[in-house]
This record gives structure tokens, sequence and C-alpha cells, in this order.
């Protein structure tokens, strides 16, 4: 497939240094690509910069170019594009409907018309009972469908999601992330999602981004990206903590693990002796921090079996839950992992 929206050789600077360097990105139309990073990483201004969001304002400047179906694109062409979804939704006095239908508005749609043509979305969203609710009065949740009914409405050919399930309750946000899960599915929009949690990222999105300290580490399909770290930064992004060096292993290169493949006592595989440091439950898991010549490892289990500070256990790692960090280089950014 083509490119929908990309980058070449895009910069972003401010407060006398580099903050992003992202050489080439494409992203289809169809396609969810997650951006997954740190906090500090440059998510956000990846985000912003794609959107044009970021010009020679408030310290930054933006250089390089963005590309929208494959060529350069200014800021009239991907404001028009482009619609955005903010962390904390931005939403207007007046009825959830009105809302919903302000970027429709703004694009010069008659009120009636708008309406129209958002209510669709917000009953897509699941918030289509409270059009003629104020808006001040709804939760986050709501607020934050009616934001994501609202840019959908404009019917744009990208989509920018900025941590679009932060501050939301665990169950709040597992139902938004199924209904978008959903919606996005039938869209041909190119949508970017920028996210810190790879949970949703494997919801949502065919392939992810890994960033850190202003740079693409890693790029691929997700469920390659989130099993095959190419290097201990991107390990820790995807959840593999456990850092198990050469002097414990036995073997050349660096492994990681994740904590729910960890065990304590029993297991075969890699073990790895120690002294329990503290056992914390989790309700239906419990985590239990074994401290050994590895450092500190972490283990995600289901029944702690006794374990208490001070007491000698086992830490085992099965061989297919073990990862092995490449030593070739780090690809360049941008570089497609596959």
């Amino acid at each position: 497939m083509s490119s929908r929206i990309g980058c070449r050789d895009l910069r972003v600077r401010g407060h006398g240094r580099e903050l992003l360097h992202v050489p080439v990105l494409d992203v289809a139309a169809g396609e969810v690509l997650a951006v997954l990073g740190p906090n500090g990483a440059g998510k956000s201004t990846l985000l912003r910069a794609l959107g044009h969001l970021v010009i020679r304002s408030g310290g930054m400047h933006r250089s390089g170019d963005v590309l929208l179906d494959g060529k350069p694109a200014g800021a009239r062409e991907l404001r028009a594009a482009v619609a955005a979804v903010l962390q904390r939704p931005i939403l207007r006095r007046g009825t959830v409907a009105a809302n919903a239908a302000a970027g429709l508005r703004l694009r010069g749609v008659g009120r009636a018309e708008a309406r129209r043509r958002s209510a669709p979305w917000l009953d897509a969203l699941g918030v289509g009972h409270l059009a003629a609710r104020s808006a001040r009065t709804l939760s986050g949740g709501e607020a934050q469908r009616v934001a994501i009914a609202r840019a959908l409405a404009v019917t744009p050919r990208v989509l920018l999601l900025d941590e679009p399930f932060a501050g939301l309750d665990a169950t709040t946000r597992a139902d938004l992330l199924a209904d978008l899960h959903t919606v996005l599915a039938g869209l041909d929009t190119a949508t970017v999602l920028v996210t810190h949690d790879r949970h949703e990222a494997v919801a949502l999105a065919g392939h992810t981004a890994l960033l850190v300290a202003g740079r693409i580490r890693q790029l691929g399909p997700t469920g390659h990206v989130l099993d095959r770290p190419v290097d201990a930064d991107c390990a820790r992004l995807v959840g593999f903590t456990n850092v198990l060096p050469p002097a414990v292993t036995g073997r050349p290169e660096l492994h990681v693990a994740r904590p729910e493949n960890c065990t304590v006592g029993e297991g075969t595989g890699l073990r790895v002796p120690g002294t329990v440091r503290r056992v914390i439950p989790l309700g239906g898991t419990t985590r239990v921090d074994v401290d050994t010549a590895a450092g500190t490892l972490t283990c995600l289990a289901a029944d702690a079996g006794g374990l208490e500070p001070g007491r000698a256990a086992t830490v085992a790692v099965a061989e297919a839950d073990l990862r092995s960090l490449p030593t070739s280089p780090i690809p360049t950014n941008g570089a497609f992992v596959g």
C-alpha cells in the first residue's frame, strides 16, 4: 500500500537541542501505527510535527518534509487532511451534539448538515444518547468519546491520537479501547496512535514504532516488535524488564525476560538463585522481587507460595521465554525491522 502520511528527515529543535529526528516514516491508508515510548521520548512532538502543530513558536522549530500521499505538504494541506485527539479533550460550551459537529462547522458545513453527519459517530462511540446533554457534565471517558467522534466526523485522511486512554479508569479504558478497535477497522484513514502502553498497541495497531530519546529505534509489525526487541531500551519498553547478563547465563549475549514469564521455585530452563526482597499482592497476581547476581529480578505469580522477604528462592525462566539481544548495530531511525 502507498503512504498516506509520512516524513523525510523530520527534525524538531527546541530549548537549544534537537528533540526529534526521524529520517523516514510512512503510514498507509487504513493502517494504524502505534508510537510507543517512555515519557519525554518525543512521542507527542512527533505527532504534532506530523500534523504541522509544531511551528516557529514556543521556542520550537520544525524542519524536513511531511508527506501527504507521497508528496511534501504544507500547513494548509495538512490541516485540511488531519484530525487530532489529544490526551485531555477540549470541549466547548454547549451540547454534546454541538461539540461533535464543531469540526465540520469550522470547515464551513452548515449547522443542520454538520449535526446530521456527526450523529452516526456519536452512536458508533456509544454516546449518541447523550447528544442533548451539556458537554460540561460529561465524565472523562464520555468526553474522550465525543472528542474522537468530532475528529472522525470530518472524514480525515489522517487521524492523530495522543494517548487517548490516559487518565481513564481500567473499565472505561477497556470499553473505549474495544469500541475504537471496531471503529478504526472500518476506516480508510491512516492513524498514528501515541501510547506508553504496549497492550494498546497490540489491540489497535498493525505496526509499532519504538521511540527513544527522539529517535525511532525499532519499527515493524506489532507482534514482531513486541516479541523481538533489538536492544535493552526497546526490551524495557515492551515489558522485558528482567535483564540477565552473560555472567549469569553463561552465554555471550545479553538476555531478557518478562516478569510474567518468570517463576519462583519450580521451573525448568535458566535458574538463578537469590533472596526474596519483597512480596506485593496485586489482586489476582503477586509480584515477587528476588535479589540475585543479575540484580533484582521480578516475577508475577498467581500464588506466592508462602514466600517472604529474606527467604532463599530461585528464579526460573523457560528457554522459550528468554530473548537474546542482537549484538549487531541498532537499525537506523525509521528502519523496518521485519
